[in-house]
């Protein structure tokens, strides 16, 4: 469903993501893991095209994501994206912000829209929420929220950057929990994280980032268990 090949991204001289190949296959549950400025959080941004690449090609159900020809807004219709601040309408309430895309964007009346919002809000365990305003709710049910305003456009895919860290320790297992209910329902993922447990126990592979490239990627126990690479080992015994 996606597929990366020979991906490289430049910012000015510095050069991020140096030759990724990569595919993940439907129903897949992939994390990506590694230090900071390794080119993870990158990594998705060029997967759903809020940056720009300068080689290589993104390909995701056949449609090329940085041909010129490419209708962007239309891929992303198909890709949530989940981001470390959750970016929630202020003035909306939380039925209203989750509502908004699936009426504007596809055109969905606002009875309909209302009704996909409050069932991907009791999909997200908010449904004692929906005339909440954002500032009423907690870091891990805004991000929640955020959550259920993606799953309204039922995605094909979604697309986390670090949920999770952002949040106070204490509210990072609700939006752990949200996110292993959507694996368990089959949706394909792509988790940039710090949680390692999250990585261990509910991907179908690993891959770790180092440097901008892709030192390595194989099932949870490979990883975790007998890494390949030196860069990996360092980087778990620290993380462990």
């Amino acid at each position: 469903m996606i597929q990366i090949r020979d991906l490289h991204k430049y910012f000015g001289p510095l050069h991020v993501l140096k030759g990724i190949n990569l595919e993940v296959k439907k129903g897949e549950v992939l994390s990506v893991i590694g230090s900071s400025g390794s080119g993870k959080s990158t990594l998705l941004y060029c997967i759903n095209g809020l940056e720009t690449i300068q080689k290589g090609d993104i390909i995701v159900n056949d449609i090329h994501v940085h041909a010129k020809q490419t209708n962007l807004n239309q891929v992303r219709q198909k890709m949530g994206m989940v981001f470390q601040q959750w970016n929630s309408f202020p003035h909306l309430t939380a039925v209203e912000n989750v509502a908004l895309a699936p009426k504007i964007v596809k055109g969905k009346s606002k009875a309909e829209a209302r009704k996909i919002a409050l069932s991907q809000l009791e999909h997200v365990g908010l449904l004692d929420k929906v005339d909440a305003y954002p500032n009423a709710l907690s870091g891990g049910q805004q991000q929640r929220l955020a959550i259920a305003r993606a799953l309204a456009m039922e995605p094909d895919y979604m697309l986390f950057d670090e949920a999770t860290s952002a949040l106070d320790p204490e509210l990072v297992g609700e939006v752990l929990d949200t996110m292993r209910l959507l694996a368990e329902e089959g949706m394909t993922m792509i988790c940039v994280t710090h949680e390692m447990s999250f990585a261990r126990d509910v991907s179908d592979r690993v891959a770790f980032f180092h440097d901008g490239v892709m030192e390595e990627i194989g099932s949870p126990s490979q990883i975790f268990g007998a890494p390949q690479s030196e860069h990996t080992r360092k980087f778990l015994a620290k993380v462990r």
